[in-house]
């Protein structure tokens, strides 16, 4: 039991052309519908509690309810150059990123963990950015 934490892409393919359309039903034959939608896990986080307080505050609107939200390209930009802010000054750690408390979201201090995970923010949504624009991301959580 924890904190999981979860960004996906998600493509609608109702621009698609024919071709992208017909390499996914082959790809699913059991599936008799044609798929409007595709969704991967873009980025994952365990107990990543600062990252998850930051989209609460700057994309879920301060609500925590394990509700999917929208997030921008910007909002990425601006998670992977906060992460390198507080690397780059550890100092500014609980200023900036602060952990965020809350049953089961692991520790709460400024440690080793919170050094990973903002290295490992920076990995994923680095990747996330490079992809083309038809992808949409959506955050979402659970606990």
């Amino acid at each position: 039991m924890g904190l999981d934490m979860y960004l996906h892409g998600k493509r609608y393919l109702w621009d698609a052309d024919k071709d992208t359309k017909d390499k996914i039903a082959e790809a699913f034959p059991e599936i008799k519908a044609e798929v409007k939608t595709v969704v991967v896990e873009a980025a994952y986080w365990r107990k990543a509690n600062a990252i998850h307080g930051w989209f609460v505050d700057k994309v879920q609107g301060g609500t925590d309810d394990c509700g999917e939200y929208n997030v921008t390209l910007e909002q990425l930009q601006d998670l992977v150059a906060l992460c390198k802010e507080v690397l780059s000054n550890k100092e500014k750690a609980l200023e900036l990123l602060p952990p965020t408390k809350g049953f089961f979201f692991g520790a709460s201090e400024v440690d080793v963990w919170y050094i990973e995970n903002l290295q490992l923010t920076i990995n994923q949504l680095e990747e996330c950015l490079k992809w083309p624009a038809e992808w949409d991301f959506y955050y979402h959580s659970s606990w």
